[in-house]
């Protein structure tokens, strides 16, 4: 398996792949995605600023499927901007022929493979973090594995959950969705679950402290270590 790190301004982002030719299309691919998106806000910076939903005067497709999503979730789409460019990215891998691939763009997983992978949850001081993985299967159709926090990360955030994670094929609307659920989930409060369409959304799982909750079809949660040094960031 080859690991690469990719960064391009705001995007970091970790590439899993078992040949070098999936992770030119990947990388192809990101910065392709990347480009759109500042293109666009170039011209329309509101884009960018809301946390609204927002009808954009375009029909390009990394830009149209943040917007989707974001109408969909009741949050900004920038909400969505992560799983948008890695769903390019795994695309790209896709077309290009691979069997397996992975990119992580800074907890916004797009992914397919041949085999059953484990994905690690980091959830910042909860004594649920760093301790569990959902085991995921064998998938063949692109998967979307996006999470969202109000205590680990730079993204802004308006709620206290350590960590939420949602299931999607539709990988942009997977992050848009952990935006929405972390910024109104609570240990006395899940209403937020029952606005999800549960034929677009597989599973959300969220983490605050010691509380947990399950929502929809997730895969199985096992106990693993997570190497904090595999947690896609930043290089010093």
């Amino acid at each position: 398996m080859i690991r690469h790190h990719f960064e391009l301004r705001e995007t970091i982002a970790t590439i899993l792949a078992d040949e070098q030719s999936h992770i030119d299309a990947a990388v192809e691919g990101l910065i392709e995605a990347r480009q759109v998106v500042e293109r666009y806000i170039a011209g329309d910076p509101f884009f960018r600023s809301t946390f609204e939903p927002y009808t954009p005067e375009s029909d390009d497709l990394v830009i149209t499927r943040m917007a989707h999503a974001s109408e969909k979730a009741g949050v900004g789409p920038m909400a969505a901007v992560a799983g948008a460019i890695a769903w390019s990215g795994i695309e790209a891998m896709y077309k290009a022929g691979a069997a397996y691939g992975v990119i992580d763009n800074g907890g916004d997983i797009a992914l397919f493979s041949d085999h059953e992978l484990l994905i690690g949850v980091h959830a910042g001081n909860s004594p649920f973090s760093d301790r569990v993985a959902f085991a995921v299967p064998p998938t063949a159709e692109i998967l979307g594995i996006c999470t969202s926090s109000a205590t680990v990360g730079p993204s802004i955030s308006f709620g206290t959950a350590d960590s939420v994670t949602v299931f999607s094929h539709d990988v942009a609307l997977a992050d848009a969705w952990a935006t929405a659920v972390c910024n109104e989930i609570r240990p006395d409060d899940t209403s937020v679950l029952l606005r999800i369409n549960q034929e677009e959304v597989r599973g959300v799982f969220s983490i605050i402290g010691e509380w947990t909750s399950s929502y929809g079809i997730l895969p199985p949660l096992v106990r693993a270590y997570v190497r904090k040094d595999l947690i896609t960031a930043g290089r010093n």
